[in-house]
């Protein structure tokens, strides 16, 4: 049987290896991480790239099967095979594609003549369930009942007034499954069943049961979960050198932040006292320049007191001048007294008293320190 199928598709080992050559190395995983980048690109992109693979349609002639590939819109012939008998585990099409070829959906394609096509049109709002309520269309459209029939719908275009153009396509299940029949071991791996158009090409629908389409065996599964986890730990590992970069470089700033604060707070500190002093200075300057001297004072009462004027007590606190002594003019004492820049509002404190042994009068005399219209310094803040 080998034989015969190299025999009959010699040209078709060559056709998959131009399709997709076996890269190996550094060419197979760039050309793995092409298709995976292409997935995400709108079909119309991959097409005009050139990532459109295409799918592998199996048509029945006679005993033998018709192998076409579909791709961008077009078939191009591969061969033609017997249709091998089924045997479990074994795929007929190995030993005679490329592996990236074997790859490739493989698609029933049934003639034209094999079912009915009937267009229709249906609301807006069936667009999103579109298969399940074309099959309540089947008994009306066709001559068939739905659980006679596979059947596919695809959505054509809108019309003017807003409803949806449908192109409704079943066949009889009896000849359908003579077709799947015929293929012999390989209808095992169908992705779909697709019906050829009046100009032979597909008609892009799928007839195939939802529960009975097969899923493709991924084989670059096991390396995407291998280089994802590879890249998902180096992405891990990344941030964490990244975080553990900045904790480092938090830290050292925490700690040069920590060294220069003892010198802050001393000079801030130092700055204070300076501050203090110089505004304890500007006070006591201000005062003295607000009253006069005690020298000056006394100066002055050196010439305004009379000659048989003696005293026994002189005392300045802080804005308030004592005289207490004897004189033999102590009433006259006051008047004496006034007028001086230094001091104002001379009065007597208390009434004069004779001194028997002196012959004098004993008097208390107080005195404002400054000139009569200086305003009293007030406390030191």
């Amino acid at each position: 049987m080998t034989s015969v199928l190299g025999g009959r598709l010699r040209g078709l080992g060559r056709f998959g290896a131009r399709l997709a050559p076996q890269a190996t190395g550094l060419r197979g995983l760039l050309a793995w991480w092409g298709r995976a980048l292409a997935a995400w690109l709108p079909l119309r992109v991959r097409r005009v790239l050139g990532f459109d693979r295409g799918r592998l349609l199996l048509q029945p002639a006679g005993d033998d099967v018709a192998l076409r590939l579909h791709r961008e819109g077009a078939l191009q012939e591969l061969g033609h095979l017997p249709a091998p008998p089924p045997e479990p585990g074994v795929d007929p099409l190995a030993g005679v594609l490329a592996p990236a070829a074997q790859d490739l959906p493989r698609w029933l394609l049934l003639p034209a003549a094999s079912g009915l096509v009937r267009r229709m049109a249906l609301p807006a709002a069936a667009a999103d369930r579109l298969r399940d309520v074309v099959r309540f269309e089947i008994d009306r459209q066709t001559p068939f009942a739905a659980e006679a029939v596979m059947f596919d719908a695809r959505l054509l275009g809108r019309r003017p007034d807003g409803q949806l153009d449908v192109e409704l396509v079943v066949a009889p299940r009896e000849g359908v499954d003579a077709q799947l029949a015929a293929l012999g071991g390989l209808g095992g791996r169908l992705a779909g069943i697709d019906m050829a158009g009046a100009d032979g090409l597909p008609r892009g629908v799928n007839l195939l049961d939802p529960a009975a389409r097969g899923t493709r065996h991924d084989p670059w599964r096991l390396w995407n979960l291998v280089l994802g986890s590879v890249a998902l730990l180096g992405i891990t590992a990344a941030l964490w050198l990244v975080l553990d970069n900045r904790r480092a470089a938090a830290d050292a700033l925490e700690q040069a932040v920590r060294e220069r604060t003892g010198p802050a707070r001393e000079a801030a500190a130092q700055r204070q006292v300076l501050t203090d002093l110089i505004e304890g200075q500007a006070f006591l300057d201000g005062l003295r320049r607000e009253r006069p001297a005690a020298v000056e004072v006394m100066d002055e009462l050196t010439r305004r007191l009379p000659d048989g004027t003696y005293l026994e007590k002189l005392a300045i606190e802080q804005d308030k001048l004592t005289l207490m002594g004897l004189s033999n003019q102590a009433s006259a004492l006051v008047t004496q007294l006034q007028g001086s820049q230094l001091w104002h509002a001379p009065a007597l404190a208390g009434a004069v008293q004779p001194d028997p042994a002196s012959g004098r009068d004993r008097f208390t005399l107080v005195a404002d320190v400054g000139p009569a219209d200086a305003t009293p310094a007030g406390p030191r803040p």
